[in-house]
């Protein structure tokens, strides 16, 4: 179900009739301007990422170095718990870390929402969603690996919060896609085609594409660590998701939101079947083009317009224009605008079509734009949406002539019968030449290949209940001629008028029942009444329309609920170049690559196994090339979730958090802190970040988990972290002292200046007496802390000297000519030189060249127009504060260079 790109295929027009063809811009109606430039902009960028790609401009590549791997190989069957009692590797190991894990959790049942009774901190509330369903037709990707990480942060924090937490597996039939892999698959093996097995026999080799496809995908989620319950999981074309299917389909019939009717649809000839309106990309040209298309050998032209004149009675003629002349053979009228005063005269008369001897009424409507193309237009209702609407308002019959194979259809003529399509625009080229009637043929700067389009029956879902900002996704069509999907054949209700049908229904109306379906519905089992509706649901705002929005209005009607109250997008994940992660592009990563490390050569492999354009793949071979010359590292699915984890949150967040991560527990370092206690707030310290982190990295903290618990003192309550009551505020009031957080903030500085004093005299293994010029409270705090600026500071003692006030305390002045280190304004430390005068000399200029840009870089903060009004007060404090404590220091460093010259 999710999206990995869109069809584009090429074929003819008509009655099951073709794939991509030329618009006709020979009806002179408005057109939609601004839809045009979205597209050409679209297709501009396009081009420049490629030609940036090509081009030899590129950034510098990711450096990494090879890494020695470590492996488990404690003999450990699958389930059975990790033996941790093993020593550590020497250096960090995905392959190590990542082992055995997830398959003790899963056969423990720790994701089921059955174990929810089990934690003595269960609360009674529940939490479910539902995965956005991949299709079965290949493997996922980095976009679909940023879902998975997403939701099951999500779901593993709500479980250690307490809540009975239900997150459901499944796979889409992904109807006509998996249907078209299967079909070359066929061809490339066994040289049969589709149409060569009964629908028996082909659904029959679709069923072992989707047991080995689906087996792949699931492998996938458990290595990224998904916390799904695999016992329910579920497939839309299983035999119970079958039968939701069937009553959503009787009862939305029931109501009257389902019927019949003709209208036209997007058609491929590659494929014979019809083409959701959504999943069709448009490709506009700048004129005359040669494109290949599948089933013939030379290339065919596009992007011209040609004009050809219709006899009228009274030794007339109307002059039309079209881009796909073949298609005149389906006209049944000429339409002109009534106040155009060049067709005046031919106001209910009638044309004679030059092929058919058809009869073709000169009909007038105001839908045509007069200032377009000759002022004239051919009406085809069977291969044009606004001439479908005009045969509808006028009563005209609508003549299908292109077949669904691309071939031409009977009513053309035995002269055409059978023809392909493009070979057919020739010859009709070829006899209005004949005939004298043909006016000349120019190219088409706006020229746009859209689907083609032809008269079929399909079906329509009315959605009255939602919003009508919904109505124009109402449509929920059949896919015609598919094999593979929710066949209508099968829904029959006599009592109602529902009769069997060969088509089978769109994919999107099957993966639109998920969040209700997955729980067992229509009937009313215990999972609905207890997690319908869903908490949330979260996935790519690609979705909204595809599948969003089907969910909602479904929801509503077959449920009288909204399937979830709270829908989370996430950004999309894109390559280097900004080109959105696509099949068709071949730019897609294996989240497996990532966690396993891949070499250029087999990401190389990969693209050209794939069913990609010859330029696309240039493209995408010259783009891994660039972006990863030495393939990708091992990464591990810990390192891989977190990534996501970053690239989600704002930067502005994580800055916050960081000081306050810094300070916490700070205030139980001290002097009278016991062996004992200091172990049991360190065990305390270890096992809250542990628990808060295992929601986005639930390997590499389960696995600390497990080593810390020799450390504990007393039962676990639980034998896994992801089980483990979530920290939350409430529970760590005790732990927060803000006096003592504030006072160790100095304690800090005088860490770090003491340890750049040391640095700069090279007394790097020594440890020195150092002398500290403070004031009065200053000297209170660091007195009280005294243990712990030694220890940090790496010092034997530390003097401390208050020059502004008396203290019992305080030592004697420091010694002269020492060097000088600024904590900040009213602090400084003092340390005997002990280094050559020509080292501290360059060492203080380079420490004086620091300084300066960064003082000036406040003061012009400091002098700006607005600073007084739009900076908070704190904000103008903090930043007084650290102007005058630089000052100080370089006024500091300025005395100290002028003594050591003066030597």
């Amino acid at each position: 179900m999710w999206r990995t790109g869109r069809v584009f295929c090429f074929g003819s027009a008509g009655k099951r009739a073709v794939g991509r063809c030329c618009n006709n811009p020979r009806r002179p109606l408005s057109s939609s301007a601004p839809s045009k430039t979205v597209k050409a902009e679209k297709e501009k960028r396009k081009r420049g990422r490629e030609e940036a790609i090509l081009s030899s401009q590129h950034g510098k590549p990711m450096k990494w170095g090879a890494k020695q791997e470590t492996v488990y190989s404690v003999p450990t069957a699958p389930g059975q718990k990790k033996d941790t009692s093993l020593p550590f590797p020497p250096t960090y190991s995905p392959t190590y870390v990542e082992s055995s894990w997830y398959q003790w959790w899963e056969k423990e049942g720790f994701f089921s929402p059955e174990q929810h009774e089990t934690l003595p901190h269960a609360v009674d509330r529940t939490f479910s969603l539902c995965i956005p369903p991949p299709n079965v037709t290949g493997s996922l990707h980095l976009g679909h690996a940023l879902t998975v990480a997403i939701e099951d942060t999500l779901v593993r924090w709500r479980r250690m919060q307490g809540y009975r937490v239900l997150w459901v597996p499944g796979c889409d039939h992904a109807g006509i896609a998996t249907q078209t892999v299967v079909e070359r698959k066929l061809l490339s093996e066994k040289g049969k085609r589709r149409q060569d097995f009964t629908r028996e026999e082909f659904l029959n080799e679709v069923w072992k594409w989707k047991n080995e496809k689906g087996e792949e995908i699931y492998k996938q989620l458990k290595s990224l660590g998904a916390s799904l319950d695999w016992r329910r999981a579920c497939f839309t074309m299983d035999p119970h998701f079958s039968r939701a299917v069937t009553e959503a389909f009787v009862t939305l019939c029931d109501s009257g939101l389902i019927y019949r009717s003709e209208g036209l649809v997007n058609w491929s000839c590659a494929l014979e079947s019809a083409i959701s309106d959504i999943e069709v990309d448009s490709k506009e040209l700048a004129g005359q083009t040669m494109l290949s298309v599948p089933g013939y050998k030379n290339k065919v032209e596009f992007g011209t317009i040609l004009s050809f004149a219709y006899p009228v009675d009274g030794h007339e003629e109307v002059v039309v224009s079209t881009t796909r002349p073949e298609t005149m053979l389906g006209d049944v009228a000429v339409a002109v605008h009534p106040d155009d005063p060049r067709y005046q005269s031919v106001h209910g008369k009638q044309c004679r079509h030059p092929f058919t001897d058809r009869v073709l009424p000169v009909i007038t409507d105001s839908l045509v734009d007069m200032k377009l193309g000759t002022g004239a237009v051919k009406v085809t209702p069977a291969h044009d949406h606004t001439d479908f609407l005009l045969s509808q308002k006028h009563s005209l019959p609508r003549l299908t002539v292109i077949k669904g194979d691309g071939t031409m259809t009977p009513p053309c003529g035995q002269w055409l019968e059978g023809v392909k399509r493009f070979d057919a625009r020739q010859a009709v080229v070829d006899a209005l030449v004949e005939r004298q009637l043909f006016r000349g043929k120019k190219s088409h700067s706006t020229y746009i290949i859209p689907y083609s389009i032809r008269v079929q029956t399909h079906i329509l879902l009315i959605a009255n209940s939602c919003s009508s900002s919904l109505h124009r996704y109402r449509s929920v069509k059949t896919q015609n001629c598919r094999k593979w999907g929710e066949s209508v054949t099968e829904i029959k209700r006599k009592e109602t008028g529902l009769i069997g049908n060969p088509d089978v229904l769109d994919t999107w109306f099957s993966s639109g029942l998920f969040p209700f379906a997955m729980l067992g519905w229509p009937e009313q089992t215990a999972d609905v009444q207890h997690y319908y509706p869903n908490s949330i649901l979260e996935t790519g705002s690609d979705l909204i329309f595809f599948w969003v929005a089907r969910m909602v209005m479904l929801g509503k009607e077959l449920t009288g609920q909204l399937p979830f109250k709270q829908v989370l997008f996430h950004s999309m994940v894109r390559d280097k170049h900004g080109r959105k992660m696509s099949k068709s592009l071949g730019n897609v990563i294996d989240p497996l690559d990532v966690i396993n490390g891949v070499s250029l050569e087999r990401l190389q492999e990969k693209v050209m196994e794939g069913n990609l354009d010859p330029r696309e793949q240039m493209v995408a071979l010259k783009a891994q090339s660039k972006d990863f010359p030495q393939g990708i590292p091992q990464c591990g699915t810990d390192a891989l979730r977190f990534s996501f984890a970053l690239f989600c949150v704002p930067q502005e967040y994580v800055k916050s958090v960081q000081p306050r991560q810094q300070n916490r527990n700070c205030s139980e370092v001290g002097s009278d802190i016991k062996p004992s206690d200091a172990n049991t707030v360190l065990y305390h310290c270890v096992s809250v970040c542990l628990a808060l982190l295992s929601p986005f990295m639930p390997f590499v903290t389960e696995e600390l988990f497990q080593r810390l618990q020799p450390f504990k003192h007393g039962s676990v309550s639980q034998d896994s972290l992801c089980l483990q009551p979530y920290p939350c505020s409430s529970q760590l009031n005790h732990w927060h002292f803000p006096e003592e957080e504030k006072a160790f903030l100095l304690i800090q500085e005088v860490v770090r200046t003491a340890r750049l004093l040391r640095a700069q005299c090279g007394l790097t293994k020594d440890k020195p007496a150092m002398w500290a010029a403070c004031s009065p409270s200053q000297a209170r705090i660091l007195t009280r802390y005294g243990s712990a600026v030694w220890t940090l500071g790496r010092m034997s003692n530390l003097h401390i000297y208050c020059p502004t006030g008396a203290d019992a305390t305080c030592s004697a002045p420091p010694p002269e000519g020492s060097l000088i280190g600024v904590v900040d304004h009213t602090c400084q430390l003092h340390l005997q030189k002990g280094l050559n005068a020509d080292k501290q000399i360059r060492q203080l200029s380079q420490r004086r060249d620091k300084l300066v840009p960064k003082l000036k870089e406040i003061l012009d903060s400091l002098q700006s127009p607005d600073y007084l009004t739009k900076v908070p007060a704190h904000v103008r404090h903090r930043m007084d504060n650290k102007r005058a404590a630089l000052q100080q220091e370089l006024n500091t460093i300025e005395c100290q260079l002028k003594a050591l010259q003066e030597e």
